[in-house]
């Protein structure tokens, strides 16, 4: 579960998210959607912890803003996977090395990194691909990348910030039916774009922000 009380954020330049008041419920898909500028990413930082709010709280799960002592954000972190527009891969590792990295900071043995990673890269249709280089992947296989590096710490939460930006629109589609395979399985999809178009008419609730300030639908 997700929650926003009267989440207001705002930077020195401009610009946050203003009075924002937001429920997400476990187990749902919902659609962030506004034109670039309008706070979606501020929005998705502050879920994560990575900005606290300056007026309000944030609660997910059992992890409250106001009450959360800084070493415990990494243990909300475990339970969130993010999903990024820009990919976000190394260069100079493989498929299999990006995709273990979430693994290896939360110190799983080797064994247990074979076998999530593995399940990880099947899920999301890149098996076969372990040893491939992120340039030898399409746009869309790095992306795909992307939401096996976000799955392998089998996370209650996906937050995926304009994940199809860099896609073609057949690309776009096959990425948000994955997500919508995944989020039957159980896993809490938030996901922001700002493409009506991509994300219209497919049963999911679709939240509008504006100028830092949300409507829903």
């Amino acid at each position: 579960m997700i929650r926003l009380d009267n989440v207001s954020y705002s930077y020195a330049k401009g610009g946050g998210v203003s009075n924002v008041n937001l429920n997400i419920a476990d187990d749902e898909y919902a659609f962030l959607i506004g034109p670039t500028g309008s706070g979606k990413t501020t929005l998705l930082r502050l879920v994560y912890m990575d900005l606290m709010p300056q007026v309000g709280k944030v609660v997910v799960d059992k992890f409250n803003s106001d009450k959360i002592k800084p070493r415990k954000i990494p243990y909300l972190r475990r339970k969130i996977g993010m999903v990024f527009q820009d990919y976000h891969l190394l260069n100079d590792r493989n498929l299999f090395e990006n995709t273990a990295l979430p693994l290896h900071v939360v110190g799983c043995d080797q064994e247990e990194i074979v076998d999530r990673v593995i399940e990880s890269l099947e899920e999301v249709g890149l098996d076969g691909k372990e040893e491939h280089f992120p340039e030898e992947l399409s746009g869309g296989e790095q992306q795909r990348a992307c939401v096996a590096r976000a799955l392998v710490k089998d996370p209650d939460i996906i937050l995926a910030d304009e994940p199809t930006g860099n896609l073609d629109p057949v690309t776009s589609f096959e990425l948000i039916k994955l997500l919508e395979e995944i989020n039957r399985e159980g896993t809490t999809i938030l996901m922001a774009s700002h493409n009506y178009n991509l994300i219209k008419g497919r049963g999911h609730r679709i939240i509008e922000i504006q100028n830092g300030s949300v409507r829903q639908s």
